[in-house]
This record gives C-alpha cells, sequence and structure tokens, in this order.
C-alpha cells in the first residue's frame, strides 16, 4: 500500500487515553480505504465510518466486511444527517483538513456524548538530518518544472513540529493552525479541553517507481496539471534511480491531538 497506513500502537494508545471499551461508538469521519478504520473495529467497537467518495466508500465496505460492527456511510460529514446518535469519540484520520472550518469544530462537539472525545490523527512529512532526503535532491527538478510553488521546500525535523505544536498546546485549535493543512481562525477554547498529544515515528522505504508513484497518491502533487505533473514526477523517479542508487525513504511523525469535549456550547457555535 502506497498511502501510510496508523499503527496498532497508535490506534490502541487512543484508545487507553480515552477510555474506549467494547460497545462504544465511534464516529469516524472521512475513513477513506480504511487506514485507520481496520484498528479501530479490531476494538470490539461500534464504528460509523463516512466517507464521501462513493469509489473509496466501496472499497473500504469491502475492506471491513469481515467487521459486522463497522456502518460505512457515503456522504460528506458536512451533509450527513445524523439522527441524534450521539458517539463516544470522533476520529479523522487525515481528513480533518479537508473539512468546512466553519463547521467542523461545532458539528463534532454536537455528535459526542458528554465527556466524549476528539480524536485527529495525521502523517506529517519530516526529515533526518543525517539522511539523504528526497525534496533536497530534487529541488532544482521542482523548481524547473513547477517554479515558486508554495508547497515546495525542505521539510521540519520532527523535533521541529513537535516543538512548534507543544509551544501552542492549550488549545487543539491553535495546534491545528500549526501542523493542520487547511487556514482555520476558529477559537475551540469553550468546545474542547486542553489536547493530548502523542507522536510517534514512522517510515517507508520505496524504489525509484515506487516513490513517484506514492507522490502521484498525495494531495500535494495532485494539485498540479498533468502536464507538470508528470515530467516532474518522471525526473524525480529518474534522480532517485541514478542519484540515490534507487532507494528512497520517505519519514513521517504521526501526530495523535486527542481533546475531551466541554460540556456546554455557545450559542454563536450551533450547528447546521
Amino acid at each position: 500500500m502506497r498511502r501510510p497506513v496508523f499503527a496498532t500502537e497508535v490506534i490502541e494508545d487512543i484508545a487507553e487515553i480515552i477510555g474506549l471499551g467494547p460497545g462504544a461508538t465511534i464516529l469516524e469521519i472521512g475513513a477513506g480505504t480504511g487506514q485507520a478504520t481496520v484498528g479501530l473495529a479490531a476494538l470490539d467497537v461500534n464504528v460509523v465510518a463516512v466517507e464521501p467518495g462513493p469509489v473509496l466508500a466501496d472499497l473500504l465496505t469491502r475492506r471491513v466486511a469481515a467487521f459486522p460492527n463497522v456502518t460505512v456511510v457515503t456522504s460528506r460529514f458536512e451533509d450527513w444527517d445524523v439522527d441524534d446518535r450521539p458517539f463516544d469519540a470522533v476520529v479523522a484520520a487525515s481528513s480533518w483538513h479537508w473539512l468546512e472550518p466553519a463547521l467542523r469544530w461545532s458539528k463534532t462537539h454536537a455528535l459526542l456524548k458528554p465527556g466524549g472525545w476528539l480524536a485527529l490523527l495525521g502523517h506529517v512529512v519530516v526529515r533526518d538530518a543525517g539522511e539523504p532526503e528526497v525534496y533536497a535532491e530534487t529541488a532544482d527538478l521542482h523548481r524547473m518544472y513547477a517554479s515558486g510553488h508554495p508547497g515546495w521546500g525542505d521539510p521540519p525535523t520532527a523535533q521541529e513540529v513537535i516543538a512548534a505544536a507543544e509551544a501552542v498546546s492549550a488549545s487543539i485549535g491553535d495546534v491545528e493552525r500549526v501542523i493542520g493543512r487547511a487556514p482555520d481562525t476558529s477559537d475551540t477554547a469553550d468546545l474542547f479541553e486542553r489536547p493530548v498529544l502523542r507522536w510517534y515515528p514512522q517510515v517507508q522505504h520505496f524504489d525509484a517507481h515506487g516513490y513517484a508513484e506514492h507522490l502521484r497518491t498525495t494531495s500535494l502533487y495532485g494539485s498540479l496539471t498533468a502536464d507538470v505533473r508528470e515530467p516532474l514526477l518522471s525526473a524525480i523517479e529518474r534522480r532517485i534511480r541514478v542519484r540515490m542508487g534507487d532507494h528512497a525513504t520517505r519519514r513521517y511523525i504521526v501526530s495523535a491531538r486527542i481533546a475531551q469535549r466541554k460540556p456546554q456550547i455557545p450559542a454563536q457555535w450551533s450547528a447546521r
């Protein structure tokens, strides 16, 4: 699988922090092909997995067919009619940044039971200062094919990511502004308690072709037009094969941001 999954250790740690036991109810937002769903289902909890893409929802349905405790719903989270079902936890794994900032916090708060938890998971690409890193080896190619793109640049180190998030860790909204991928000026102080932050290193290894295929699945490279993306990826593939011995390492720090629901919701935050 080209896209990184969430290790069992991550899912089990979250379950322990939240106190999830058999029979608990979890809403997963933007479940995709199930990078986190399978691990959640294995906890013997009841999972409602909301996925807006019909093709991805179909793949997910087939992947979790062995788990009768998983219900797949094809819908945007923003449009989903919840039928007043409260949940013990809401989980968003690499999907929170796709949601409408004005609605995601308030609707999630409204969906949680008193004392329920929001758990946000994500992979942040990082570099090891002592290891050859693909962007550093291909920066000239990125400038050649897509000069001035705001997404280009050397990844941070894991220590830099953690330090930046910990510096604003009084608020889960502030943490999202630091490490999230969507502009959001929401004030979450009245909605969620101070978050618990956890960090897990993860690594993937690729040959040159595999790395180019991996980049093709990411939103950053997917946002490029095909006439820019395909020549760039071909050039990156050649560079990895020639200059890096046909081996590329992709390092991540997996972030878990976990915050408990506050009991009251101000009127201005009312969900649609």
